[in-house]
């Protein structure tokens, strides 16, 4: 797994400026004013800092952005980054800001003189959000490791506090981007399932389903798909019981299709690489389980997974099949990539027979039409619950992750009828991820509050973002972690 970045607050000191290596950070004002850390490193480096300030350039600069100057006189450090902050700035304004510095920072220690900043634990978490690298299949000997950032602060103690929870989050998000960046020659379902149990040293409770056992519960739908593979598939069931014993937990599913060729019905040979990231729903499932138990999250969840690959073979389930579900409803494979909706309504109801949750939420890179609809600023969001999405869609926004509510509604069911069993796996063009969304409804129980997040175009993007360098983001982390904080936590 990736390392965070190291972050320790220290107290206040300005004479820190003067002998560090690497790159130090002062903090200005847009409108020119400077704090104590910032007048001290203008006065070691012959007032440069006061002619930024006063040139034309600094008219054009906006709150958040970085101008640097380098091998600056008079100081030790090689760089020397003046981040402009607004005093008023939020969190997440600041959270951007220090995912702005760690763009500059590389493989450098950093000293970010933050003074009295209110938010400053959210600088450091952005800092380390966007500290991230996938290279663990680089032949480089010499990869170097996160070099540490040091914030020195005037409240040193209370940001350290702020900032464990936020590193924990931090660390499930980056264990969600290794999981959906990793080739599928390594990360086989049998890969990935041990991972998962390695999460036990946690104090999660981790158990791994292996074929036997499903087909006797009955998860047909789910076997049909990774019947064509060589891989074994297997579900993971994991628990988090930091709430009160007797309450009902919060279940959340992912789709883990750790490669998909589209089965039967192939996929374009163009574009089939990025097929890897198939499994972006039960990454995330992951990552925000790991975050849970890392920040000893006073509530009750359960995450579970579906873990399978999808292969063309000569056992490989066929368009025109019809398969009966755990629920007990036939469904007409009339395309094999369609996929994720057969694993998900097997550990769906699986989850609602085995935990009856208070709320579930499934997670799933499961349409291409997603990201025709709605491109790669927003996942998409469906329920059969107000409160519920509601409460997402504020916890996806205090966290600065782009959701969208889409529709349902009885009309798309006539698109899913069938001749010859109870439904299709597929609507047809039109609508396409709201027709899923639909697919899925069919195995929620009428009191169970669920919500379904489409993540095909956010879980893995082939630019930089915010938060993330290009490949996997780890989007879905933070909101759900916000979301059991502000629902699920015992007082």
């Amino acid at each position: 797994m990736s390392m965070i970045t190291p972050i320790q607050f220290v107290p206040m000191d300005n004479e820190l400026i003067a002998t560090a290596t690497g790159r130090v950070v002062i903090l200005v004002t847009p409108d020119g004013k400077m704090n104590l850390a910032a007048r001290r490193a203008n006065r070691l480096c012959k007032g440069a800092v006061a002619r930024l300030v006063e040139s034309d350039k600094f008219g054009d600069v906006k709150s958040g952005q970085v101008v640097t100057l380098n091998w600056p006189a008079g100081l030790q450090a090689e760089a020397l980054d003046i981040l402009i902050l607004d005093k008023r700035a939020t969190k997440t304004e600041t959270r951007k800001a220090g995912a702005a510095l760690a763009q500059l920072k590389g493989s450098n220690p950093m000293l970010v003189m933050a003074g009295s900043l209110r938010h400053a634990a959210e600088l450091g978490f952005g800092l380390a959000l966007r500290d991230y690298t996938f290279d663990q299949h680089k032949t480089d000997d010499d990869k170097p490791k996160p070099a540490a950032v040091t914030i020195s602060h005037s409240k040193p103690d209370e940001m350290s506090a702020d900032i464990a929870p936020l590193l924990a989050v931090a660390e499930g998000t980056h264990m969600t981007r290794d999981l959906v960046n990793e080739p599928a020659n390594v990360l086989t379902t049998t890969n990935f399932a041990d991972r998962l149990a390695e999460m036990k040293k946690l104090g999660l409770k981790v158990e791994v389903l292996e074929e036997d056992a499903l087909e006797k519960l009955g998860m047909r739908t789910l076997l049909c798909v990774g019947q064509g593979s060589d891989s074994p598939s297997k579900v993971v069931v994991m628990q988090w019981n930091g709430g009160e014993k007797d309450a009902a937990p919060l279940a959340l599913v992912g789709k883990g299709v750790v490669f998909d060729t589209g089965g039967i019905s192939i996929k374009p040979a163009g574009g089939m690489e990025d097929m890897t990231m198939d499994m972006g729903g039960a990454g995330v499932v992951a990552g925000t389980m790991c975050a849970l138990a890392l920040r000893k999250a006073k509530a009750n969840v359960v995450g579970i997974v579906g873990l399978v690959e999808n292969m063309p073979s000569g056992n490989a389930v066929r368009p025109g099949d019809v398969i009966r579900s755990m629920k007990g409803d036939t469904v007409e494979v009339i395309n094999t990539d369609a996929e994720g909706r057969l694993v998900l309504c097997d550990i769906m109801w699986y989850a609602q027979e085995r935990f009856e949750p208070a709320g579930m939420i499934d997670l799933a890179t499961l349409t291409g039409a997603i990201i025709i609809g709605l491109g790669h600023d927003n996942a998409g969001v469906f329920s059969n619950d107000d409160t519920l999405c509601n409460a997402f869609l504020k916890a996806a926004k205090a966290q600065d992750e782009g959701a969208w509510r889409m529709p349902l509604g009885e009309g798309y069911d006539k698109l899913l009828k069938s001749r010859i069993a109870d439904m299709k796996n597929i609507g047809g063009r039109p609508a396409g991820s709201v027709t899923a969304a639909q697919f899925l409804q069919r195995f929620v129980k009428d009191d169970t509050p669920w919500i379904h997040l489409d993540i095909a175009g956010v879980a893995s993007i082939k630019g930089n973002t915010t938060y993330a360098p290009s490949g996997a983001t780890g989007w879905g982390v933070m909101a759900l972690n916000q979301l059991v904080q502000d629902q699920f936590e015992a007082e």
